[in-house]
């Protein structure tokens, strides 16, 4: 399965590529105060192909809290997070935002909370390893 997703102006836009076609689409809604206040709901598949595209670098702005290991890809013209990122050992991993996708049918998502409090620093580096899509890339 192909996903489309991007911000609301298309300014940062991906496609992920999903084999074999999910049955259901995992949706993390993360309890952080980032994700509370900005609503994000991640996915990822570890096998998936991520490839983001950004129009206007200048556009774009990279945000980092907490433990700093993870860039929130932010468009400065309307506001939205469709990609998530962090380097881990030299090697780019990513979610991305389900809010952002493009006509993927909502009965695909199962949505669940997530808790990371109590998280060391190196629990969530093996974890994002594990879970995040691996083959990410930008241009």
């Amino acid at each position: 399965m192909l996903i489309n997703g991007k911000c609301h102006c298309g300014n940062i836009a991906f496609t992920l590529q999903w084999d074999p076609d999910p049955t259901e689409i995992p949706a993390r809604a993360c309890d952080c105060t980032f994700c509370q206040k900005h609503g994000g709901v991640w996915t990822s598949n570890p096998g998936g192909v991520l490839r983001v595209v950004v129009r206007d670098p200048t556009q774009r702005r990279p945000y980092q809290f907490g433990t700093r290991t993870a860039d929130f890809h932010i468009c400065t013209r309307c506001g939205v997070v469709p990609v998530v990122t962090s380097y881990i050992d030299g090697h780019l991993y990513a979610v991305v935002s389900v809010n952002a996708f493009d006509g993927v049918d909502p009965s695909l998502l199962r949505r669940s909370p997530m808790h990371f409090d109590g998280e060391g620093t190196g629990d969530r580096l093996a974890r994002r390893k594990r879970n995040w899509i691996s083959d990410v890339e930008f241009s």
